[in-house]
């Protein structure tokens, strides 16, 4: 009878047997323990959470970038005074939708309603409470509209001024004086103007921001002929 040669024989984890040619590398076992190991599963996990952190933030990051620049693009700014008209479109995407919703607190079609807005005079200055300015609108060059039209002040977050008059806006319904030249004349600064108190719009003592709303603007507007005078610091 031919003779078999003795092999060397062993177990698995199963009890299966196994020839001593199958059985897992020294290095196999040894990865297999690391990898096994409640540590490294922690440590993977934890980066795993890590990894979804940092990628949430940068995505957020990313959007915010991409809605801030949005918001300048489609604002055209002439004499410090910024104005949009592609918000409130049924055809305006995502992105114009969310820039619009960053610029604005509420917005009409432009049919219905622009709004420009102004964070600095017209030299560029940042509008402040230390300062009085002044709105000049010669004869004839009120914002034209078929409803009316309202200049206002916020600070941050948004919020109108306090002041002891209670006077937050002033505009066509606000009783405003003409010079004698049929020219109007908004007083912006913390005190009352000697004699021209019913044009005054009070300002807190920081920064502030301005806005003017013109509701059913004229076809000046839309089409971008009209502009909106300086905001001219009062010396």
């Amino acid at each position: 009878m031919e003779c078999m040669h003795e092999m060397d024989v062993g177990e698995d984890r199963n009890g299966v047997l196994m020839s001593q040619t199958s059985r897992p590398s020294a290095l196999t076992r040894v990865w297999a323990v690391i990898r096994n190991s409640p540590f490294v599963k922690r440590s993977i996990a934890l980066d795993v959470i890590q990894g979804i952190l940092v990628g949430s933030g940068l995505a957020i990051l990313t959007a915010i970038l991409l809605i801030l620049a949005q918001v300048t693009a489609m604002q055209t700014t002439v004499d410090g005074w910024s104005i949009t008209t592609s918000c409130g479109k049924a055809s305006d995407g995502i992105l114009v939708r969310a820039a619009c919703a960053q610029a604005y607190f509420a917005v009409n079609l432009p049919e219905e309603a622009v709004y420009y807005t102004a964070t600095v005079d017209g030299a560029g200055q940042t509008l402040t409470g230390a300062h009085d300015y002044i709105l000049h609108f010669p004869s004839g060059g009120l914002p034209p509209n078929h409803a009316f039209w309202s200049l206002t002040m916020t600070i941050a977050p948004g919020y109108l001024v306090a002041n002891p008059s209670n006077r937050y806006s002033v505009g066509d319904r606000s009783g405003l004086v003409p010079n004698a030249d049929g020219s109007i004349d908004i007083y912006i600064q913390r005190t009352a103007p000697a004699g021209h108190e019913s044009n005054w719009l009070p300002s807190p003592s920081g920064d502030f921001k301005l806005w003017l709303r013109v509701y059913q603007p004229g076809a000046a507007i839309l089409s971008g002929a009209y502009h909106v005078p300086p905001i001219v610091e009062a010396h």
